[in-house]
């Protein structure tokens, strides 16, 4: 996968998993990493599926319409991704904490509900649920910052309430942010996502 790896200044601090939303590149979340955990390495991903010439992590049959079959595989692809590049840039792959935006947020989010072992925790913007009717796996303790708008027409109020259930009832620790500026990404979730992030993550 396309991707931009950043070494970190602080070998404890957790490694962040930057997954940018539709349209977006590995470049695009590099300064909420430097916002979050300036001493952190850095894995900035690039979405493999193209609709419409423009990158994503997974297709979808229509707006807010996953294609599940296709969001399984790209979720095993990520995976598999990241336990490589644990392995060819020497990170600890205990401690990788996922930063995803709108469908960044989306595969993230994929991660927990599929994948136990495959965070440490993770900052999600503006995400939806990816999968219903499915059974989550034990994921007691984790720590999930949710940013959210309550006028969000793409990614609707209770379906984010829906997500943050689901996953405090994996046992999850959900810390949820409302913010009023549609689906975009505010500086107020960033300031509150950062002020979360130091208390999870910093001695």
């Amino acid at each position: 996968m396309k991707h931009i790896f950043k070494e970190g200044t602080d070998p404890n601090a957790p490694v962040l998993l930057l997954l940018h939303g539709t349209g977006g590149t590995e470049h695009d979340l590099l300064p909420l990493a430097e916002a979050l955990s300036p001493k952190s390495a850095v894995l900035s991903v690039r979405g493999n599926v193209l609709e419409n010439g423009m990158p994503r992590f997974f297709r979808r049959l229509a707006e807010g319409v996953f294609d599940e079959e296709d969001l399984l595989f790209r979720t095993q692809e990520l995976y598999d991704f990241v336990d490589s590049a644990a392995v060819q840039y020497g990170f600890n792959r205990e401690r990788v904490v996922a930063v995803g935006y709108s469908n960044g947020a989306n595969i993230a989010g994929s991660l927990l509900f599929h994948h136990p072992n495959a965070l440490n925790g993770a900052v999600l913007y503006h995400p939806m649920v990816p999968r219903r009717g499915v059974s989550l796996p034990d994921l007691e303790g984790m720590p999930v910052f949710i940013g959210a708008g309550s006028n969000d027409r793409m990614c609707t109020p209770a379906e984010t309430e829906d997500l943050s259930a689901l996953l405090q009832s994996a046992g999850a620790e959900v810390q949820l942010f409302w913010d009023h500026m549609g689906h975009q990404l505010t500086a107020n979730e960033v300031k509150a996502s950062t002020a979360w992030f130091a208390k999870h993550y910093t001695a």
